[in-house]
């Protein structure tokens, strides 16, 4: 995201965007206020209306920009397939990792496809842990949008996981009649780990370790898609 400017004039729009921006990066979605954007900007609360019907508005605004800002990250991170569980050489918890990675490998690890979901679950964890304040705010509001405009487009990191599993399904991996519904366990467990990781038990966990648990967190919901593929 590019750096932040102030307040021009003719650009009051923008600068009330960047101040959101600003603040929800480093406290989260409890960090927006219209007041506080419109004091850093150095205007009156009044003139943000003139832009941003209410909070919420303002707020829709931002989340789509951090939205936007997660999807350019997702689409260049990239990362081998690896061990789906680190250990220590001869003891059976190494021949179990092994055992499991020899599985996935079979199954998935050569699909491009497969590797592509990877690495958006991946990036979707990644962006969440370097970018804890966005992360609050990018999908804070997306239940109400979604209730108001059922046919608003997804958010464009759900567009993103929509269109790997997409691509599973073209590859020949996921048959059509599995495709329903799959984005809902992948989305959980991203989601569900990256909570655990900032505000949950693994808060206090060195970042290489929950780095390894975020890669068999999403080598497992892979291998659970593909396997129930293979079952078929």
């Amino acid at each position: 995201m590019q750096e932040r400017q102030g307040y021009h004039h003719g650009s009051l729009h923008e600068a009330l965007l960047d101040a959101g921006l600003d603040l929800t990066r480093s406290g989260g979605v409890a960090a927006l206020t219209l007041r506080e954007v419109t004091r850093r900007v150095g205007v009156s609360p009044n003139a943000a209306y003139r832009h941003f019907a209410d909070r919420d508005a303002l707020l829709r605004a931002v989340a789509a920009r951090i939205q936007e800002d997660m999807a350019d990250r997702m689409r260049g991170f990239e990362t081998p397939v690896r061990s789906a569980a680190g250990s220590t050489a001869g003891s059976t918890a190494d021949s179990m990792a092994d055992s499991m990675a020899d599985s996935m490998a079979d199954s998935w690890a050569s699909s491009p496809a497969a590797v592509r979901l990877r690495a958006v679950g991946l990036g979707y964890i990644e962006f969440a842990l370097a970018e804890p304040g966005w992360f609050d705010t990018a999908f804070a509001n997306v239940g109400a949008l979604l209730t108001e405009d059922p046919g608003a487009p997804p958010p464009l990191p759900l567009q993103m996981l929509l269109d790997a599993l997409d691509g599973l399904v073209e590859s020949g991996v996921l048959p059509p009649e599995q495709r329903a519904g799959a984005q809902w366990p992948c989305w959980s467990a991203v989601h569900g780990f990256a909570l655990l990781a900032l505000a949950g038990p693994l808060r206090s966990t060195p970042r290489e370790e929950v780095w390894a648990a975020a890669e068999r967190t999403v080598d497992a919901i892979i291998t659970g898609v593909v396997a129930g593929a293979d079952q078929r």
